[in-house]
This record gives structure tokens, C-alpha cells and sequence, in this order.
């Protein structure tokens, strides 16, 4: 149950959670007497709530979860968690946990109420499996639920390589979007990593790229349509940390994104010729966070025309005039990929590819658990390999190779 255990104690029910260590020993709270397991669920989710509030008592019975929710993003999220997560916590309890299950008293949330739930969504809605991941992890994070089953779905699509060159031939017109699909197939980067790409992560005499940071979009109150200048947007991009400690890596390059790259550059520095003054810059400005209080890298766009006393950041995919659209380049791209094309993938989907071919071609299982930027080998195979008819038939071809001579 999450937090809160509770098992059965000859006829009547018991509750423990763990409380601060004395002495380096492990302590518990406990009450036992109860006639049913929901009643000592109940007691035992307001005596932890009672705990770990510090006399700020909730009352399951009482309270609305929508309320619950807005104190936890409060006293807890705005201050330990980081912005994008705050962001992508808000927008699933606005428009899923809150209109489905905030009208619920605390003491009513069981574990069928909230299993029920995330079937119905998944029916309704048709997420994927990692977007209903992030919805538990809001209602484990608030209330302590332990687990639920979440229906069998795999969204990840393993594109062939003819899928690879219908997709680069369709955008090869469109620069940045087509050196971001290349780069994110042949290295598997996430999104966010490949949009974080400047000009000095790639260096072309070691033929390696270097992630050391992400892409974050923030928004901003108020702004105007006109996007390309600094202030008049609602849209703020940021550099951010990377997902783990594990994401901060250099990986190599073939010769075929070497190249690629090398020649993006070169039309890259033909457009700011061409473009002249109005070819849009962009800059380094450290800036508060409001949540944490800890400085973040803040990119600011101005003309070239303009003088600006902040350091330049040369981020690599930008549109012809030097705009920097960050990761919602790919979102009408994705419209065609998915409705013209008839490919049903996503940007990770490249991502996946890229693992799973690796795989296929007999590489190392650590070197591309390394190379993806996971913390261990497990996360690698069990979310990003995947097993594709190739692999099948090999493994086939293979125990045929050391089977029985019947002849």
C-alpha cells in the first residue's frame, strides 16, 4: 500500500509506515484493532499524512483530492522538483486527474477506484504506455499508491531503413529538421538532447559529440504572435541539466553524420551572410529560477544588427533566418510524417531504431546502454531493444547452427 502497509493480525487488521531512523536503526508507527483492511487503510493513510505534515493534519475524509493535489504541488513538487517536471505535473492534473478522480474524498481513492481509472483513460484516450507512466507517477507521488497494472500496450515503432529515407527525402528541403532527424538516427539522442546541440559539443577532429545539456521550453505570462524577438513571446527556451548523470556523455560519430554536419555548417554560415542584420542571434543570460533559487542559462534572441553584451550560444538546428524553434520544429513535420506519409512514429522512435539496429548488428550491450546515456544495462533492454522479426529469425538461424546432425 504504497507508504502505508497494512496486513492482517489474526481477526483484525494492523497499519505500520517508517518513520526517522534512531540510532541508525529502522523505526515504524503501527496500529492494530481494525475490523476491515479499508478501515486500517484509511486510518493509516491520515496518521502518515498527520506524520510526514509535521501537525498540518489532512483528513482523508474530508478533504477532496483536487485540494490534496494543489497542497502536495505546493509544499512539495514547486520546491524539490524541477521546472519542466512542475509543468508536466500541473498539465496531467488539470486535464486528467483532476476532472476523473479530484471530486473523490481522499478516504474514497482505493486501489480499484484508481486501477479503474487508468483503464478507462487508456481505452479513451489511446496514450501511450510511458505518458500513463507519468500519470502514476503523479498519483503514487501524492498519495503513496504502491502499484497498478497498466493495460499491455507497446507504442514504440521500429522504423525500417526505407521508412528512414522516405522521411529525410520528404524534409530535405527543410534543413533543420532534416539534420535533426538525421542526427537523432544515427545517435540516438533524445529530443530535448538533440535540440540542445551548439556548435562546440561536435568536434569534427575527434568525430564525437558531446551531451552536456538539454533543451526546455518554458511560457511566459502575456506576449504577442511575433516570436523572433526577445520579450514578445510567449515561448522561453532554456538550456537544462541532463536526465541523469548517466546522460552526460560523448559519444562517436560515423562518416556519413560527420559529413552531414560539416555541410550543415557551411550553409549555416552561408545564411548568416546572407541574411545580413536580420539573421536572428542567440545568447547566454543567467537567471533566477523562481522555484528552486539556483541559476538556469536562459537563451535570449536579438537581431544581428543589435549589440547584445552576453556571450553568443551557436545552436546547431536553427531555420534558415537563425530562429531557434527548439523542439516544436518537429510538430507539423509529425503531422505529415503520420497523415501524408503513413509512418507511424514519433521523434523517440528514432531513438528506439537506433538501439534496436545496434543490437541486431551484434554490438556490445554495454557500449549502447553508454552510448544511449542509461544509468544501467537493464533500462536498456527493457525499454529501448526491442526485439524485431530480424532478431527472432537469427536466434532461429543460430540454434540451428549448433542443433542435432539427424541425418
Amino acid at each position: 500500500m504504497g507508504n502505508v502497509y497494512v496486513q492482517k493480525r489474526g481477526k483484525v487488521y494492523q497499519y505500520q509506515f517508517a518513520i526517522a531512523s534512531i540510532d541508525g536503526k529502522r523505526k515504524y508507527k503501527n496500529k492494530s484493532g481494525f475490523k476491515t483492511k479499508s478501515e486500517a487503510i484509511e486510518a493509516g493513510v491520515k496518521a502518515y499524512n498527520e506524520y510526514i505534515n509535521v501537525g498540518h493534519c489532512i483528513e482523508p475524509s474530508k478533504m477532496s483530492y483536487s485540494d490534496y493535489l494543489d497542497y502536495w504541488m505546493k509544499e512539495h513538487c514547486e520546491i524539490n522538483l524541477k521546472y519542466h517536471t512542475i509543468q508536466a505535473y500541473q498539465n496531467i492534473m488539470k486535464n486528467h486527474i483532476k476532472p476523473k478522480l479530484g471530486f473523490y474524498m481522499l478516504s474514497q481513492l482505493t486501489t480499484s477506484v484508481i486501477q479503474e481509472f487508468i483503464n478507462n483513460i487508456y481505452l479513451e484516450k489511446g496514450f501511450s504506455k510511458n505518458f500513463l507512466k507519468n500519470i502514476l507517477k503523479v498519483l503514487k507521488g501524492s498519495l503513496g499508491y504502491a502499484k497498478y497494472d497498466i493495460p499491455d500496450s507497446d507504442p514504440v515503432y521500429i522504423l525500417s531503413n526505407e521508412e528512414v529515407e522516405k522521411i529525410l527525402e520528404r524534409f530535405s528541403n527543410n534543413r533543420c529538421v532534416y539534420y535533426a532527424f538525421l542526427t537523432a538516427y544515427y545517435t540516438g539522442l533524445r529530443v530535448s538532447e538533440v535540440f540542445g546541440l551548439t556548435w562546440d559539443d561536435i568536434d569534427f577532429a575527434k568525430r564525437t559529440i558531446t551531451v552536456n545539456k538539454n533543451i526546455l521550453k518554458k511560457n511566459q505570462a502575456g506576449g504577442t504572435k511575433n516570436r523572433l524577438i526577445s520579450g514578445n513571446s510567449t515561448t522561453v527556451w532554456y538550456f537544462g541539466t541532463c536526465k541523469t548523470k548517466g546522460s552526460y556523455r560523448t559519444i562517436e560519430i560515423g562518416d556519413t553524420l560527420l559529413n552531414a554536419l560539416k555541410q550543415y555548417k557551411e550553409e549555416q554560415i552561408q545564411n548568416r551572410k546572407d541574411y545580413g542584420d536580420i539573421y536572428m542571434k542567440h545568447y547566454k543570460k543567467i537567471v533566477n529560477n523562481p522555484y528552486n533559487n539556483k541559476p538556469e542559462i536562459k537563451i535570449i534572441n536579438a537581431y544581428a544588427e543589435l549589440e547584445v553584451p552576453l556571450e553568443e550560444v551557436k545552436l546547431v538546428f536553427l531555420k534558415k533566418n537563425g530562429v531557434f524553434e527548439g523542439t516544436d520544429s518537429c510538430k507539423y513535420p509529425f503531422k505529415v510524417i503520420h497523415y501524408e506519409l503513413g509512418i507511424p512514429c514519433r521523434f523517440h522512435d528514432f531513438r528506439d531504431t537506433h538501439a534496436t539496429r545496434l543490437i541486431e548488428a551484434g554490438a556490445d550491450i554495454k557500449a549502447v546502454s553508454k552510448r544511449l546515456g542509461h544509468s544501467n544495462i537493464r533500462t536498456t533492454y527493457e525499454i529501448y531493444v526491442k526485439v524485431t522479426t530480424k532478431m527472432e529469425s537469427d536466434t532461429v538461424e543460430k540454434f540451428e547452427s549448433i542443433g542435432l546432425n539427424l541425418t
